[in-house]
């Protein structure tokens, strides 16, 4: 049996072979974050001391299916966001920023280790009854998603669409 370790690295090497890049890089066994010279396809980490348009987006469970509410947001090039996230369902649920080939990467990743934890500007993981917040700024025109990368949550219909015009 691989140690954590091991699949940690196996999954990052998985995906360099693939002809990605390892968009998340480990920190650790159980963790992984962003370096500081990296960019992100969304945007980019927003001030907190600016202004900053608010949508509160709700995660959870109903009908059998896991869900975002609102499922589609619509932001300037250029706006600045503060996500009020909060999770009003039973279980744990994460909030990550990216463009779906990112994301559709990092939930492979998620199956091969699915209690990683994420300390990245970008994403937050919630648990029931819990809220957080994400400021970031939208500086790239283009259509780009938040979804559930906990196995199973986003083919549950844990997604949402983010167009930046």
């Amino acid at each position: 049996m691989k140690t954590i370790n091991q699949a940690v690295v196996s999954a990052i090497a998985g995906l360099l072979l693939a002809g990605g890049t390892a968009v998340w890089a480990g920190e650790g066994p159980t963790g992984h974050s962003h370096s500081h010279d990296e960019t992100f396809s969304a945007g980019e980490p927003g001030d907190a001391k600016k202004p900053a348009r608010i949508v509160q987006v709700t995660m959870g469970e109903m009908d059998g299916k896991m869900m975002f509410m609102p499922a589609k947001l619509e932001i300037k090039t250029g706006e600045q966001v503060k996500f009020v996230l909060r999770n009003n369902g039973e279980l744990d649920h994460e909030f990550i920023l990216a463009t779906t080939a990112e994301n559709l990467k990092h939930a492979e990743a998620m199956k091969k280790n699915p209690d990683m934890e994420h300390d990245d500007p970008n994403g937050k993981r919630l648990a029931p009854k819990k809220t957080d917040e994400i400021v970031w700024k939208f500086s790239k025109p283009g259509e780009f998603e938040y979804s559930c990368l906990i196995p199973g949550h986003r083919e549950a219909g844990m997604v949402g669409t983010i167009v930046v015009k």
